[in-house]
């Protein structure tokens, strides 16, 4: 909490960004299954800046809907940098959006491995030239895992139009 009240929501944050700056957002989801969607068109006026989003849960419809290459699946798995980043590129071009986010993980309980353990999420955003996919492990249950996600979506989304250009290519959260 800060001496003037509760912190901003993470969606709120970024709507604020995305309406002065006058953009527009576009989503791809997979484990968050539509609650980064869900979070910002909870919000009054959303609809000046959210174009839509894909829900690829499967492979399959990553393929299909965002342009994931098969290579890029077999090579590095659903849940990575490549995967996201190449999802990212998929909801842009299918939205014609300013920016984007893209969000892939192992929400559990099963699913993970010794290399991907459950609460695993690979997050990658997109602004321009600009690109960032960052890797988190959370804690917690499905329901925790899926939450914690979409917050750190919407802020990696808020800080890169923050920032205008990427701070970290690829990095590395624990929470």
């Amino acid at each position: 909490m800060s001496a003037s009240g509760p912190a901003e929501a993470p969606s709120l944050r970024l709507f604020k960004l995305l309406r002065s700056a006058g953009l527009t957002a576009a989503f791809a989801e997979s484990c968050t299954g539509g609650l980064c969607a869900a979070a910002l068109t909870a919000i009054p006026g959303s609809s000046e800046v959210f174009l839509g989003g894909v829900v690829s849960y499967s492979n399959e419809s990553k393929r299909e809907l965002l342009g994931v290459a098969d290579s890029t699946l077999a090579r590095h798995g659903a849940v990575s940098a490549e995967v996201v980043r190449e999802m990212a590129s998929g909801v842009l071009g299918r939205f014609g959006a300013d920016c984007a986010l893209a969000v892939s993980g192992i929400a559990g309980p099963d699913g993970g491995t010794a290399e991907k353990p459950v609460g695993t999420v690979w997050i990658g955003a997109r602004f321009r030239t600009a690109a960032c996919e960052r890797h988190y492990r959370f804690d917690g249950d499905r329901d925790a895992v899926r939450n914690a996600a979409r917050d750190a979506a919407l802020v990696q989304l808020a800080t890169l139009l923050s920032s205008g250009h990427a701070t970290e290519r690829y990095g590395s959260d624990q929470a």
